[in-house]
């Protein structure tokens, strides 16, 4: 092994450039705007932490000086599992198949490693994907192939990726096109890892989980919801998320887990049961970010822009039918960073994903400069 190989932590994974990174020329031209940036490419939160969270965090569970357990108490497990129930229908959610993860972007990335995949495993992944379900695949050593809409997975594809409401598109699959991909990925033997991040955000669209008995037909063998608390309760900074469904797989993703030291803080933990058990401060950020959402998409689309699909979640999937290079450059000009739509795969080409996550003030900012 040479001195470089042994310096290089990737040790010949050939993973992409990490996308934000090539933002950051344009992203100094919109800083230079006399306004200043009105930054709409991540969706990041920048609301404040709802109170009954916080009270958690710094409550008794601040004060524990011992080890956390990777499983969670069960306490934590069954307000998960009755948020499940009470929030998305879902009938005979189980607290032995919940489990937390620190922050959902780490068990994506994983999720192929931890069970088991690797050379010659087909990973699949939706035509416009958030990339790290391709990063994923790529750590294990498996590949990647992507779907068309209704596509089905090809023989040997040991893991389906589903996500609606998507990201970046917005786009919701209705209840028939979600068991339908489940059908065809039971029929192949694959597992589905459905990433449900905002799932919460639906602003009336009706939208379904896998683990819906309409979706999984009552059944959640090989089946996983992938949840984050990030966007529906300002949790991006505590790392506070969960998955759950078929209670062998998760028992095996803890024994994999416990092994690894990937726990959730005991403070955290308190708080991702806090964030499960109220519905109140949900639907106060819904009504927020609904209101950004309809204030910032009659400008865009009084500016000449099309909005396509984004009938739920945190973006709006924009186009003026021109290389989304050119968009978030012209953007940029005006002092808007936005996202180019081919980091989510080729056909993105035409498109840029605009984040609803950002203040009132710089919302309302990037409307007048649409408008000026």
């Amino acid at each position: 092994m040479s001195e470089r190989q042994r310096a290089d932590p990737r040790r010949g994974i050939a993973l992409p450039d990490f996308p934000w990174d090539s933002l950051a020329e344009v992203k100094a031209l919109a800083a230079g705007h006399p306004g200043g940036l009105v930054d709409l490419s991540v969706g990041t939160p920048v609301d404040p932490v709802p109170a009954v969270v916080k009270a958690a965090l710094t409550g008794p569970a601040a004060d524990e000086p011992g080890y956390p357990t990777t499983y969670g108490p069960e306490s934590l497990r069954a307000a998960v599992a009755e948020s499940l129930t009470r929030r998305f229908g879902v009938a005979g959610a189980d607290p032995a198949a919940v489990l937390p993860t620190i922050g959902s972007k780490e068990l994506v990335a994983w999720l192929p490693t931890l069970l088991g995949l690797g050379t010659g495993d087909v990973v699949a992944v939706p035509e416009l994907a958030y990339p790290t379900y391709e990063v994923g695949a790529l750590l294990a050593g498996a590949s990647v192939v992507r779907l068309a809409d209704g596509e089905a997975p090809p023989a040997g594809t040991k893991l389906v990726w589903l996500n609606s409401p998507s990201n970046p598109t917005g786009r919701v699959l209705d209840a028939a096109a979600l068991r339908a991909a489940v059908e065809a990925s039971r029929a192949v033997g694959a597992v589905v890892a459905s990433d449900e991040c905002y799932l919460g955000l639906s602003f009336g669209a009706p939208v379904a989980s896998v683990l819906s008995p309409e979706v999984s037909a009552g059944r959640h063998e090989g089946l996983l919801a992938v949840h984050s608390m990030s966007k529906t309760s300002n949790l991006a900074g505590y790392r506070a998320a969960f998955v759950a469904g078929d209670a062998a797989l998760v028992k095996a993703l803890l024994e994999i887990r416990k092994h690894a030291g990937m726990i959730v803080p005991f403070p955290v933990q308190a708080a991702l049961a806090a964030a499960a058990a109220d519905d109140v401060h949900v639907a106060e950020q819904v009504k927020v970010y609904d209101k950004r959402r309809t204030r910032l998409r009659a400008a865009l689309e009084r500016a000449g822009y099309r909005i396509d699909h984004s009938e739920a979640g945190l973006y709006l999937w924009t186009t003026e039918d021109r290389p989304c290079r050119d968009t978030v450059r012209s953007l940029a000009e005006r002092g808007i960073l936005v996202a180019p739509g081919e980091f989510y795969g080729p056909a993105g080409a035409r498109h840029v994903r605009i984040a609803l996550t950002a203040t009132d003030e710089r919302i309302d900012e990037a409307v007048r400069r649409l408008e000026g």
